[in-house]
């Protein structure tokens, strides 16, 4: 199935709409890691905003100050979650998984 071709104005509003959403995911990638917002806050409130839900729990973790890629990937299999898995796809019992191995 061929991509549907865009008017010129259509396609200056996706890219927009696109960069807008890459700056609200850095912001909330650099509150993370600057501790102004904790990762059990963004995974809680995943399922309401929309940045968030989009974000895979990968890159979130990995803005957590201490964690690395090592660290973050035993974490994932840890709490069984797929690698290429967005916050808001998470279950509950999942949520609580990472949030108590982060305490």
């Amino acid at each position: 199935m061929p991509l549907p071709t865009l008017t010129p104005e259509q396609r200056a509003e996706a890219l927009a709409k696109a960069a807008e959403a890459r700056k609200a995911r850095s912001e909330l990638l650099a509150n993370i890691k600057s501790g102004k917002e904790s990762i059990e806050s963004v995974l809680n409130r995943a399922k309401e905003d929309r940045t968030v839900g989009k974000t895979k729990v990968v890159q979130l973790l990995k803005a957590v100050p201490g964690l690395g890629q090592v660290k973050v990937a035993a974490l994932m299999e840890q709490a069984g979650i797929d690698p290429d898995r967005r916050a808001a796809g998470l279950g509950d019992r999942q949520r609580e998984t990472l949030i108590n191995a982060l305490k």
